[in-house]
C-alpha cells in the first residue's frame, strides 16, 4: 500500500475521545503510516505526548497557537528546547499569527512567535507556523529570523496570498496543503500551489476541521489526507504513488526525527 504521513493533526481533541485507537487505525488502514499530532497550549502537553508514547505512528510538536497566546503565560524557548528532548516531539509549533479573530493581541503573538523561531533555531527542529490575515508581518518577520540564523520552517494549512507564499519560498520553507485546497471553490490557492516546487509540499489534515470532498463538512481524521493528496496529485500532472512518494521524501527531509521504527 502507498504510504503517506499526515503532518498536521490534533489527535488529543474531544472530537477523537470515543474513539481515538479506531481513528489511528482507520489511518494506517489508509496507507497513512504517520502522524504529527499538535500541541497548542502547554495545559494540553501531557496528554498530546501521551498519545504519541502510545502509538508508534504518531508524533508531536509543541507550541502555543497564536489565537492562545495571550490567554495565559508565554512559554520561553527554555520551555520548548527542554520538551524537544523528548524522542517523539518533532516540531516546534503550532504558532504563528492571526488577525483575523485576534488582532488585539498582535503583539503578543509576535513575541510568542519570535520566542518559537529562538527555539526552532537551538534545537534544529522545524518551525510550524500558522498564518492568517497577517501576511506582511509574518514575511518580516520569518525573515528577520531567518537572517540572524537560519532554521526550518513549514506553513501549515497554507491558504494565504501568493505573495507570503514566495517569501516562504525564497526562505526554503515548505507549505502544506490541507482540505482547503481540495473545496471546489480555492482554484486560486491550488494554484498557488501549482507553482510551488514540488519538492517544498506537504500534505495535512488539521483534523478534527477541514474535511476535504467527499467528507466536507464532517468530522476530520488523518485519513482523509488522501483525498487532499489526489487533489495534490492531479495539480502536479502526477499519479497518487508519485506525488505521496514525493511528500514522503519532503517530510522526512524537513522531519528527520519522525522515523518510523523498524518492526523488530
Amino acid at each position: 500500500m502507498t504510504q503517506i504521513t499526515d503532518s498536521h493533526c490534533h489527535l488529543d481533541f474531544p472530537d477523537f475521545d470515543d474513539e481515538r485507537p479506531q481513528v489511528i487505525q482507520r489511518a494506517l488502514d489508509a496507507g497513512v503510516h504517520r502522524m504529527v499530532t499538535i500541541c497548542t497550549r502547554p495545559k494540553n502537553l501531557a496528554a498530546v505526548r501521551a498519545i504519541a508514547e502510545a502509538n508508534d505512528p504518531v508524533f508531536y510538536a509543541y507550541g502555543i497557537h497564536p489565537m492562545s497566546a495571550a490567554d495565559q503565560p508565554l512559554i520561553s524557548a527554555r520551555d520548548l528546547i527542554d520538551e524537544s528532548r523528548h524522542p517523539k516531539m518533532v516540531g516546534i509549533g503550532e504558532t504563528g499569527l492571526d488577525y483575523h479573530y485576534t488582532a488585539d493581541s498582535a503583539q503578543i503573538q509576535k513575541d510568542s512567535l519570535r520566542i518559537h523561531i529562538e527555539a526552532a533555531q537551538d534545537t534544529g527542529l522545524p518551525l510550524i507556523i500558522h498564518a492568517r490575515a497577517a501576511d506582511d508581518d509574518m514575511a518580516r518577520i520569518l525573515a528577520e529570523g531567518y537572517r540572524a540564523q537560519p532554521y526550518s520552517c513549514v506553513m501549515h494549512c497554507f491558504s494565504s496570498s501568493a505573495e507570503l507564499a514566495r517569501a516562504a519560498l525564497d526562505l526554503g520553507f515548505y507549505l502544506s496543503m490541507s482540505g482547503i485546497a481540495a473545496f471546489p471553490k480555492s482554484q486560486e490557492l491550488r494554484d498557488i500551489f501549482a507553482a510551488a516546487p514540488l519538492d517544498r509540499i506537504l500534505v495535512e489534515t488539521d483534523s478534527p476541521y477541514l474535511a476535504p470532498p467527499p467528507n466536507r463538512g464532517k468530522r476530520n481524521e488523518p485519513a482523509y489526507v488522501v483525498n487532499t493528496a489526489k487533489v495534490g496529485a492531479e495539480l502536479f500532472g502526477l499519479s497518487y504513488e508519485d506525488f505521496a512518494a514525493a511528500t514522503e521524501a519532503n517530510f522526512q527531509r524537513l522531519f528527520p526525527k519522525a522515523a518510523i521504527r523498524s518492526p523488530e
